[in-house]
């Protein structure tokens, strides 16, 4: 009996360590600032919590969760009962990316595009979705609603707002099919704006696409010569005009207004952020995000002035303190990407699909000519033909190959696959900005929210 006692006590018996997938940044009011990308927490602790929560999180661990504080670690992940096999736990949630009653689809109402932007890597071959293709798509949402617990559209292009009419039909589709199947059914749309007038705008918001991006890349000529229309012509003022009211129509949404920045347009971007907050601060639907022009192909690509690397990762935060400083709202997406599987690109998810408007799938919307990245056809009655082996090399270069993101702490939220693209082109390791500057990130979103 006394044997049984003793293993009773060595088995009821815990230390409580730190997780593997903990980062913490110290806050301007000496606290911290503690983030776990297995589920998504980031907590502020107080200067006065800043030693016992450090403590705590040493190696060695706990041996007891008895104090609040503790326990608030331990109930937000920061501490983990060491029997925990916290890879065990990544690597399940790496298969829930293979859920089957998910789907993404990145649409392509129309591959023609008004605009002419400097840096732009598509050609355009192809303008409005053909009927047969909106045909299918129909069928193919129809079909798939009877076993989806959640439908995601993405709207791109070209310009999607071109074909606007492509988009009520497809919209109007997609509701009936999730309402009459209990579909979670949500959207964003990429645009560069032009189009997006106070009446489109409304309309939009009724067909359930919520989530916006828009690209300025300064202010009145700056903008002008970088992002013109496609005939020769001037955009900046009319997407402000557009912008502006915008503001005017209450309930949800969430814009992004991102730039794009190369060494050409660096100077410029303070009185970019002048110019936002002037007209945009204080409205928390509103968000900036700012991000380097890269290399990814187009006419001009060679020419392009890019940044080097480092200065890249240091500018996009750089820029980002200065906006938050002015009284601007980040972007929802910094904070959103460091959620579970949240920094996983889409074409990496083995439940979405890009697809082009004649019916052409593909996994990724950068590389359009790539024979790689042309994974099948959608039939006129929804079926998919799909080449699995073309499919299989996106979504499978992650963390299944590489051992240094399979013991990275932001393994969780990335799983190795940010940017297959990036990893199929450069064998390099597709690390997100967001993970290379967690610290600055962490300090940037506590700041965020004292805005709040």
């Amino acid at each position: 009996m006394k044997k049984k006692k003793v293993l009773e006590t060595m088995e009821n018996t815990h230390t409580y360590v730190p997780s593997r997938f903990n980062a913490l940044s110290h806050t301007d009011d000496g606290g911290l600032v503690l983030f776990n990308s297995f589920n998504g927490a980031i907590v502020h602790f107080s200067e006065k919590e800043k030693q016992e929560v450090l403590t705590a999180l040493k190696r060695v661990g706990i041996k007891d969760l008895q104090h609040d504080l503790h326990r608030d670690l331990y109930d937000n992940g920061f501490l983990v009962s060491d029997r925990v096999d916290e890879k065990r736990r990544a690597q399940f949630l790496h298969q829930s990316l293979h859920r089957t009653d998910m789907m993404h689809l990145v649409l392509l109402p129309t591959e023609a595009c008004n605009f002419c932007c400097t840096y732009c890597y598509e050609t355009f071959p192809r303008g409005k979705m053909d009927p047969k293709t909106i045909y299918a798509l129909k069928a193919l949402v129809q079909e798939k609603s009877t076993n989806l617990s959640d439908l995601h559209i993405s709207w791109f292009g070209g310009e999607p707002l071109l074909a606007l009419d492509v988009m009520e039909d497809l919209s109007h589709s997609f509701l009936a099919s999730t309402k009459e199947n209990g579909v979670q059914y949500s959207c964003d749309l990429v645009t560069n704006g032009y189009f997006l007038t106070k009446e489109v705008f409304e309309k939009l918001l009724t067909w359930e696409i919520r989530q916006f991006m828009i690209t300025i890349d300064g202010v009145g000529e700056i903008h002008d010569r970088r992002r013109h229309l496609a005939g020769g012509g001037q955009t900046f003022n009319k997407i402000i005009e557009n912008l502006m009211s915008i503001k005017e129509i209450s309930g949800e949404f969430d814009i992004t207004i991102r730039m794009n920045f190369d060494e050409s347009n660096l100077q410029e971007t303070s009185k970019l952020i002048e110019f936002l907050k002037e007209h945009f601060s204080h409205d928390k639907r509103f968000g900036v995000l700012f991000r380097p022009v890269g290399r990814w192909g187009g006419e001009n690509n060679d020419n392009l002035p890019v940044c080097s690397r480092v200065i890249a990762n240091k500018k996009i935060w750089e820029f980002t303190d200065k906006a938050i400083t002015e009284d601007l709202e980040m972007s929802s997406m910094v904070a959103g990407s460091l959620l579970p599987s949240a920094s996983v690109c889409y074409a990496a998810k083995p439940h979405s699909l890009v697809v082009g408007s004649n019916g052409q799938l593909y996994k990724c919307t950068v590389s359009f000519d790539e024979e790689m990245n042309k994974v099948g056809s959608i039939h006129e009655d929804g079926s998919l033909e799909l080449d699995y082996d073309k499919i299989a090399h996106w979504v499978t270069s992650g963390e299944e190959t590489d051992s240094v993101c399979q013991s990275c702490f932001y393994r969780p939220a990335c799983q190795g696959n940010h940017c297959p693209y990036y990893r199929i082109q450069t064998g390099e390791r597709p690390c997100p900005y967001e993970k290379r500057s967690i610290k600055k990130v962490l300090n940037l979103i506590w700041k965020s929210s004292l805005q709040s």
